[in-house]
């Protein structure tokens, strides 16, 4: 497929969200509708809207590349999908109604209240650091591709062509944010799910195989393993391991955190908030199980006619984009452009929010509609785009992987001490913290994790660490903050001292 016909394609696309965000932010693009949406948002178009953001072009193209890696993947992160749906139900029945008892705009306000500020502004300070990596690695996943068949055919440099995709997107997120954001989201959601479903009948298609023909060959293949229960030690796919890693990487990463959070925020009462989030489960859950099938029968039709890729990220658009046809390939660049934009358009809105909320007192001020702290969120939203853009540079230079393994990894690490903090704040409600500690504690928990990692197989019996890992910062935290703190002198004890 021609270069030419790709580019006409993506342009065309924004355009559409542009005339979407025009629509959406034409009547009003206060602050209030940038962070909230005015909390008069459809719970059905939330729910659904989540999906692609959730996904993102990690899903799309590095899920369906390491069902066929060397390291022997296969169906095994179904296992982390189960610890996901476990972590979604979790979220709906513990955080969600506490957040939305204390009407919160910013989700680590209530860290204020529980420890103190200055454990307040640690835990926004990780949701900053670990929102800028965690998105700027989903974003580098599709500007590669388009990087590889689109701009090297003009000589565009990579850097330009990250430039390009986060000033678009920022075109269409700096007026109306999580208002136009709920609406293009949802749009971005249908088409990645479109295409997951016509990739695969394309593929069949190519391979000769009616729906119930390539369901018996993935059962039959070598990439159909889904348990994996040898080797606890050794084995870093052990279902064990899988299904806790992926349980608390999703309260973190989903839970403790603006982005998704800030959509449910944005609805009108709890029991909205918890439709949303037990059907979005459930597609999540599916959705997943046909990603992994789009992997197995691509790594088919790969061995099949002997198509060789340098990294397992380029199967999906090597396959998509060169063998395919001219549809199939619109396709694929339809669900990728969508899966990942949805990903970062809600993100660069989530860490504008969380900033302009947590570190400038914006829902402290009376005036946060006027338009001088309107014209401060604009330059707040310009800043994190750029630092987005220097991340995704930095990543490029040094990444060799698949790049799901990365975002997981490094959320083991800057999400755990989120973990112990919110822990800490729900069940040791009756000790008080020392607050001016807590940014070292947080520090020192994910150097320590990663001497854990490193050191794992000769210190704990051949024990090799996965995303489990974040459970065990997380613990680290919680019990620095234990170490750290004391009963708190009950009002009643003071009350009677004083009388007496």
């Amino acid at each position: 497929m021609s270069p030419g016909i790709l580019l006409s394609f993506i342009i065309g696309y924004f355009l559409v969200l542009l005339i979407i965000s025009w629509l959406t932010s034409r009547k009003s693009s206060d602050n209030d509708t940038f962070f909230v949406a005015n909390r008069n948002s459809k719970w059905y178009l939330v729910a659904f809207g989540m999906i692609g953001t959730a996904l993102s072009g990690v899903t799309f193209i590095s899920v369906p590349g390491k069902v066929g890696a060397p390291t022997g993947d296969q169906f095994e992160y179904f296992q982390f999908v189960l610890g996901n749906a476990a972590g979604f139900i979790i979220i709906a029945t513990v955080l969600l109604p506490l957040y939305y008892r204390l009407k919160l705009t910013s989700i680590y306000s209530y860290i204020e209240g529980a420890l103190g500020i200055w454990s307040y502004k640690t835990a926004a300070g990780i949701f900053l650091i670990s929102r800028i990596i965690g998105s700027s690695f989903r974003l580098y996943l599709v500007v590669i591709v388009l990087q590889k068949f689109i701009f090297d055919s003009y000589h565009v440099p990579f850097a330009v062509t990250v430039l390009i995709c986060l000033v678009l997107i920022w075109s269409y997120t700096f007026k109306g944010g999580l208002k136009t954001i709920i609406i293009t989201d949802s749009l971005q959601t249908l088409f990645l799910v479109s295409s997951v479903f016509l990739s695969i009948y394309f593929i069949c298609n190519s391979l000769n195989y009616n729906i119930f023909e390539a369901v018996e060959a993935i059962k039959k293949s070598s990439y159909s393993k889904i348990f994996f229960f040898n080797d606890f030690l050794g084995n870093k796919f052990h279902f064990v391991k899988a299904f806790l890693g992926g349980l608390f990487i999703t309260v973190a990463m989903v839970g403790l955190d603006q982005d998704l959070m800030q959509k449910n925020l944005s609805l009108k009462n709890i029991h909205e908030a918890k439709k949303n989030m037990f059907s979005f489960t459930a597609v999540f859950v599916v959705i997943n199980i046909f990603f992994l099938s789009v992997g197995a029968l691509l790594w088919l039709y790969a061995n099949r006619y002997g198509i060789k890729v340098e990294k397992t990220d380029y199967l999906y658009p090597t396959i998509a984009l060169k063998y395919l046809g001219l549809i199939p390939a619109m396709v694929f660049m339809l669900g990728l452009t969508a899966a990942t934009f949805a990903t970062t358009d809600s993100a660069l809105t989530a860490l504008t929010t969380s900033f302009c909320v947590d570190f400038l007192d914006f829902n402290k001020n009376k005036d946060v509609n006027s338009k001088k702290m309107v014209n401060t969120r604009h330059y707040v939203h310009i800043a994190f785009s750029g630092f987005l853009f220097i991340t995704i540079i930095i990543f490029n230079s040094i990444n060799n992987g698949a790049v799901v393994s990365a975002i997981f990894k490094v959320a083991s690490y800057t999400y755990g001490p989120l973990l112990g903090l919110y822990a800490f704040g729900l069940f040791s409600s009756k000790r008080q913290v020392n607050d001016k500690l807590v940014p070292f504690i947080c520090v020192i928990s994910p150097a320590v994790c990663y001497y854990l990692s490193t050191n794992s197989a000769k210190f704990m019996g051949g024990y090799v660490f996965d995303n489990e890992l974040i459970l065990v910062n997380g613990l680290i935290t919680f019990a620095g903050l234990l170490l750290f703190s004391k009963l708190k002198i009950r009002e009643a004890t003071i009350n009677k001292s004083l009388i007496q």
